[in-house]
C-alpha cells in the first residue's frame, strides 16, 4: 500500500532528488580522500632514502661549479651553465672577473651537431691557443677510475662549424684529445696509439704503429694511473709541428686476476697487468715524432729502462711559459735526475 509520493518513488525505482544528490557528493568526497592520500604516499615515498635515489637520481649530488677555464687575457674565464633557450642544453658563459658581467659566449644551439636535435652534452672542454676554436669531450666511458675515453668535436667559433675528430671510428674510443698550438691540427690517442688529424680536411696519421694491450703510446698503464694519477701522456711542441709522448711495454708484468660477480648471473675472471712489490713495473721511455708521420726519435736516458722505469712528474695541468701543457719529465730512478722531454731535435 503506498503511503505517500516516497513511497510511490520508491516503488517506481526511483530515489529522492536529495538522496541521489547525497550519494554522489559522498562519492566524490572519497574520491578525494583516497587521491589525497595517494599524494600524501608519494610525497613520502620520495622523502624515503632508497636505492633509487641514491644511485639513479641526482638528490644528494654536490652543487659544483665549471668545467672552468681562464682566457687569453688573464681577465675573463668561461664556465658551462644549463642554457634557458634549449631544453637539456649547456651554454659556455663568459665572465669578467673583476666586475662578474655575464655573456653567453657559445650557446647550446651552436653544438648540436649536423643531423641531430640535441646539443652536445658537454663533459669538458678546452680552447685553443689563439681561443678562436673550442674542443669538447662528450659520451665519457670509464678507463680505470676516471672517463678519460669518449668522443671529441671541434667548434670554430668564427664559422660555427662544428665536426667530429676521428669521424668513422667506434664510438667513445678516442683519449685526451688536443688542438695544436699553431690551430691546424689535432691530436689523440685510440686504442693505446697516437693519431694527429687537420682540422680543415679530417685527414688522420697514425704517428706510431704498435699500440696494443700491453704496448701503450700516449697514456698511462694501471701503475701510472693509480699510484701517480698520470693518464696523459703525450704534448705539442710550441710550434705544432712534433709531438712527445710516454711509451710503456707492460708485456713483462703478470697478470692479477679479479673476480667479478657483481653485474652477470656468472662470475667472469679480470686480468690487469699488476706488478706486485718486487716485481717489474712497466718499461718506459720518451719520444718525439712528427705531427705529419715518420719515425720516433727516442730520448736517450741513463740508466737501464728494465730494472729503472721512468715516472713523469708533467701533470696535465703544468703550463710552460707559453701557457700551454708542460712537456713530460722523465725522473730516473738509479741517477735520481729529472730531464725535460726536449719538442724539437737537437
Amino acid at each position: 500500500m503506498i503511503t505517500d509520493v516516497s513511497d510511490f518513488r520508491r516503488k517506481e525505482g526511483r530515489e529522492p532528488v536529495r538522496t541521489r544528490s547525497m550519494q554522489v557528493f559522498i562519492a566524490v568526497l572519497l574520491i578525494g580522500c583516497l587521491g589525497h592520500a595517494v599524494g600524501a604516499d608519494e610525497k613520502a615515498s620520495a622523502g624515503r632514502l632508497s636505492l633509487e635515489r641514491i644511485f639513479n637520481s641526482r638528490d644528494f649530488a654536490a652543487e659544483s661549479f665549471g668545467p672552468a677555464r681562464w682566457m687569453r687575457d688573464g681577465r675573463s674565464y668561461t664556465t658551462v651553465e644549463d642554457s634557458e633557450a634549449v631544453k637539456g642544453g649547456r651554454d659556455i658563459v663568459l665572465y669578467q672577473a673583476a666586475t662578474g658581467k655575464r655573456e653567453i659566449l657559445v650557446s647550446a644551439s651552436k653544438l648540436v651537431p649536423a643531423g641531430e636535435s640535441a646539443p652536445l652534452a658537454i663533459e669538458d672542454y678546452d680552447w685553443s691557443a689563439d681561443g678562436k676554436m673550442m674542443i669538447v669531450f662528450t659520451n665519457g666511458k670509464r678507463v680505470w677510475r676516471q672517463n678519460t675515453r669518449g668522443d671529441f668535436w671541434v667548434l670554430d667559433l668564427a664559422t660555427g662549424r662544428l665536426r667530429q675528430l676521428g669521424a668513422g671510428f667506434e664510438p667513445s674510443t678516442l683519449q685526451f684529445a688536443k688542438i695544436s698550438p699553431a690551430g691546424r691540427r689535432a691530436a689523440y690517442v685510440r686504442k693505446n696509439d697516437l693519431y694527429s688529424e687537420d682540422l680543415e680536411t679530417g685527414q688522420r696519421v697514425r704517428l706510431t704503429l704498435d699500440g696494443s694491450e700491453t704496448m701503450i703510446n700516449g697514456t698511462g698503464d694501471w701503475v701510472y694511473e693509480e699510484e701517480l694519477s698520470l693518464r696523459d701522456g703525450f704534448r705539442w711542441s710550441p710550434d705544432g709541428k712534433f709531438i712527445s709522448f710516454w711509451q710503456l711495454d707492460s708485456s713483462g708484468i703478470k697478470d692479477y686476476f679479479l673476480i667479478n660477480n657483481t653485474d652477470s648471473l656468472y662470475p667472469r675472471v679480470i686480468p690487469i697487468k699488476y706488478p706486485k712489490a718486487g716485481t717489474m713495473n712497466s718499461v718506459c721511455r720518451a719520444g718525439v715524432v712528427s705531427a705529419f708521420g715518420g719515425p720516433v726519435i727516442w730520448m736517450k736516458v741513463p740508466g737501464d729502462p728494465d730494472r729503472h722505469p721512468a715516472a713523469s712528474r708533467a701533470r696535465p695541468g703544468t703550463q710552460n711559459k707559453e701557457g700551454g701543457p708542460g712537456p713530460p719529465s722523465l725522473v730516473n730512478a738509479e741517477f735520481d735526475s729529472l730531464r725535460t722531454c726536449r719538442t724539437r731535435r737537437t
